[in-house]
């Protein structure tokens, strides 16, 4: 069901979103960080270094400290490709699908505030 916002409102729920998201979790994620990761959960992998980097118009140094840091924070997994050693396949972790179902839940949340 689609949702109509204006600029404002929707502005307004990011603001809330942010807030709260601040509030409840530790893990900081850039807002680089969070579409990498929301590529990597809402579309069907494989994802790759290589990949990523050309969906989101970024280097692949640019995604690998991404993923530096979100592997370090558990949210997903880095492991060669066996059948060509040269790419990286991202893997999703549980840790990260929780992440993203709460963050998910915030949204809808504060949605429901509006």
């Amino acid at each position: 069901m689609p949702v109509e916002l204006t600029p404002s409102q929707a502005l307004g729920l990011w603001h809330a979103v942010s807030r709260e998201q601040v509030r409840v979790d530790s893990r900081d994620l850039t807002l680089r960080q969070m579409a990498i990761l929301l590529e990597i959960y809402l579309v069907p992998p494989p994802h790759t270094v290589r990949g990523l980097a050309a969906t989101l118009g970024v280097t692949k140094p640019v995604i690998t400290r991404a993923l530096d840091t979100m592997g370090a924070l558990g949210l997903v997994d880095r492991v060669r490709d066996d059948r060509d050693r040269r790419n990286v396949i991202i893997k999703r972790t549980v840790e990260g699908a929780l992440y993203l179902e709460k963050f998910g839940d915030l949204i809808i949340n504060q949605g429901r505030k509006l």
